[in-house]
């Protein structure tokens, strides 16, 4: 099978990430016989500098002609001075309301030889991490106008957040349907004791609820759903909630896994192509030392296979090779307990290909 896949590297440690994680696919290709072909496309500050915006068109081009996109990390306190329409994160913004992504799913699951660096206490870690949280991605506050005036001698700021029932419909689905193959419970989140949009976005995904009697529905507000997250995570199946709420928790859900850098997510929307990605930033502090954990980059592309490109074998494999060199005592430094065995950033790349 012959797939084209659009290379965002991105800022910070962003090309070395990235650069592990095609090594990656390169030897999956290889094993399986498949062709994969690498178009580069900048975005985030990268791009500032070379093209005086955070997603030039052909870079937008490029991502829309390919079969899905693998993008490392934008952004970092160098573009910070940019306006506001002009920042790093601005360019992901627009790629995504381009792409139709309107979903975002982030799995938080517990390595078991990672238990040692969860963060909660051991009782509660015991009882297992295995959550899938699933955020509306191009609708609310972060696409809503945005507007700084001066009002009575000082600056007022103001950002709306809006939704349509489309827009939590279609987000609502993704949830169920991924209910259904996991344990059959979604958790919805929202503020709907205060924000007229989440208590559209409640009365919306009771509605579509009505057309999965076998999924069990639930609903918490995000400040419970905060605290509950660290109290009891196992209670957690499928979660579904808005742009900015999701984005707050999916970091969290990540963190009490043990470290962010394992963590990776896929956007989706109508059809096949995705964009794939770790959620994690671009870490500028310890760009170029070989420091960075490529784990997370690693398991986004595993999930290109497998929901992109139908390749369930092939991704099956990726995550095996994870596991496997966890087994062995192999840690980056963000993973990194007594006892392990501490490597960079090339060795941790090479190590999981080896095992492919």
């Amino acid at each position: 099978m012959n797939k084209t896949i659009a290379v965002i590297r991105g800022d910070g440690i962003g090309p070395e990430i990235v650069g592990e994680t095609l090594g990656v696919l390169d030897a999956v290709a290889q094993k399986f016989g498949h062709t994969f072909t690498y178009k580069e496309a900048p975005m985030g500050g990268c791009a500032i500098d070379e093209f005086g915006v955070p997603l030039p068109d052909s870079s937008l081009e490029t991502c829309l002609a390919s079969d899905s996109v693998l993008l490392g990390a934008v952004g970092g306190p160098k573009w910070d001075a940019q306006p506001s329409a002009n920042r790093p994160e601005r360019g992901l913004l627009k790629l995504r309301e381009a792409m139709g992504l309107y979903t975002n799913v982030r799995p938080a699951r517990m390595f078991p030889d990672l238990s040692a660096a969860c963060p909660l206490r051991s009782d509660i870690a015991a009882r297992g991490i295995d959550f899938v949280v699933v955020r509306e991605l191009i609708g609310g506050v972060y696409f809503g106008q945005h507007t700084t005036e001066t009002v009575d001698g000082e600056q007022k700021a103001v950002d709306i957040m809006s939704y349509t029932e489309h827009e939590i419909r279609r987000v609502a689905h993704v949830a169920f349907q991924m209910a259904r193959k996991r344990r059959k419970r979604v958790t919805s989140i929202d503020k709907a004791n205060v924000l007229d949009t989440s208590r559209l976005w409640r009365k919306t995904v009771t509605a579509v609820a009505e057309e999965y009697p076998d999924v069990e529905l639930l609903h918490m507000y995000v400040d419970n759903a905060a605290m509950q997250i660290v109290r009891d995570p196992s209670q957690f199946d499928v979660i579904v909630t808005e742009n900015l709420f999701g984005d707050i928790l999916s970091d969290e859900a990540s963190q009490i896994t043990g470290s962010i850098g394992m963590i990776p997510s896929s956007s989706m929307g109508e059809g096949a192509r995705g964009m794939y990605e770790p959620i994690h930033g671009s870490a500028p502090d310890i760009a170029g030392q070989d420091k960075a954990n490529p784990i997370g980059t690693v398991l986004a592309a595993a999930m290109m296979l497998r929901y992109s490109f139908d390749m369930a074998a092939e991704a099956d494999a990726v995550e095996a090779a994870v596991d496997a060199v966890l087994k062995e005592g192999w840690r980056c430094g963000d993973i990194m307990q007594g006892g392990g065995k501490l490597v960079g950033c090339r060795e941790m790349g090479r190590l999981i290909r080896e095992h492919i």
